[in-house]
């Protein structure tokens, strides 16, 4: 038996049990969960969200996001629904049409890499 997990779009007031490991772009589309997308890479951040609920069950970070989003989004428990993963219990996450127009305008950080 497959591990469930529950997304709640609280935007667009839509809730899907999806099985564990799901990418919540993937899900909005599947099911019509009305998450604003455009190019599904990490590029564009049209499908940024606030986590509002069950952060610890979301997958880390890429370097899309870190790239796209900065800090200051990420600090604020923004991310990008493209890059993001969810398993191991439930997630609640909320969009802006505000916060996605100001993340649209942000040009990607440079990449940078790390030394170890």
């Amino acid at each position: 038996m497959t591990n469930t997990t529950k997304i709640t779009f609280l935007t667009s007031d839509k809730e899907f049990e999806v099985p564990d490991n799901s990418n919540i772009l993937r899900v909005s589309l599947r099911y019509d969960g009305d998450l604003p997308n455009r190019c599904g890479g990490g590029i564009c951040g049209n499908c940024v969200f606030k986590i509002e609920k069950g952060a610890e069950f979301l997958d880390q970070v890429k370097i899309q996001e870190r790239r796209k989003l900065g800090e200051e989004w990420l600090s604020k428990g923004y991310r990008l629904g493209c890059q993001t993963f969810v398993s191991g219990g439930d997630v609640s996450i909320s969009w802006d049409e505000a916060v996605t127009t100001e993340v649209k305008k942000r040009k990607p950080d440079r990449y940078q890499k790390v030394e170890s």
